[in-house]
């Protein structure tokens, strides 16, 4: 025990040694204050029942620390970002899609809206583990709305990965080797896979790794939210419990935008 005062004294003394008065700074009850904030550079603190003193930051010491860091991690982000532009396995028009461009007066403008906070709000629902669920017929919207999504994050380097579940069965390999690293996974049309053991087992294998990572998931699906409640069939039941356990369900609705975009 005395052996570890003996070190936590002499660590003190050492700092405090580099610790003088400088550019102003003032001694007040015992401590160097700083001469710009006018707050103390050290602390006094008890150990073993021996009161030390110890050096921490000044208030503007602080600040200047959290800016340098925040001005590190916008460098880092900024070198990674095409890097994560590519690995977002989103090309042509879906890299494209953004909030900027969405209808705001459709009947889907309440859905858009929600995507559109749940981007804003993304450092919270990936600590949260918050993922969405965008179902609704065909063509109304989903895919764009998941994919806006994707896009902000990316423009604020966040990984985001889009990826359809016919092709994660195929293959793609590589994103369920990533599946830990990747800060928003959106599996697209889930419900349109081959309704094969393989398949299920291939989904089940994603969703639950992903599930045990702790980061989100927006699934897309043309499937009505009461077959995600009531599945009869136990392998895909197993599936939807993970997804809306996680997973707000946000209904898209309307005449499928690709019908009505060729009858004008």
């Amino acid at each position: 025990m005395d052996k570890a005062v003996d070190l936590a004294r002499m660590f003190a003394k050492t700092m405090s040694e580099k610790c003088v008065p400088q550019n102003g700074d003032y001694i007040k009850d015992g401590l160097i204050y700083c001469g710009k904030c006018h707050t103390p550079t050290e602390c006094r603190t008890v150990f073993h029942g021996e009161e030390i003193i110890f050096p921490t930051w000044c208030e503007c010491a602080r600040r200047a620390n959290e800016e340098r860091e925040r001005e590190s991690a916008e460098a880092q982000r900024a070198v990674r970002a095409p890097e994560l532009r590519h690995l977002s396995m989103m090309s042509g028009k879906l890299s494209e899609c953004t909030f900027e461009g969405a209808d705001k007066d459709g009947e889907n403008s309440r859905s858009m809206t929600i995507c559109e906070r749940y981007a804003e709000k993304f450092p919270k629902m990936l600590e949260d583990n918050r993922g969405l669920l965008l179902f609704g017929g065909v063509g109304t919207g989903k895919t764009f709305a998941a994919a806006c999504i994707a896009n902000a994050l990316l423009e604020r380097n966040y990984s985001a990965v889009m990826v359809s579940l016919v092709t994660l069965i195929d293959g793609a390999d590589e994103i369920i080797r990533r599946i830990n690293d990747i800060d928003l996974l959106i599996l697209d049309d889930l419900g349109a896979e081959r309704s094969t053991d393989y398949g299920f087992e291939r989904i089940y294998a994603v969703c639950d790794a992903r599930y045990r990572s702790g980061k989100p998931v927006i699934y897309t699906s043309n499937l009505p939210l009461e077959t995600f409640k009531h599945s009869e069939d136990i392998r895909c039941a197993r599936i939807y419990d993970r997804v809306l356990e996680r997973c707000y369900p946000v209904e898209f609705r309307g005449t499928s935008i690709r019908k009505r975009e060729a009858w004008v």
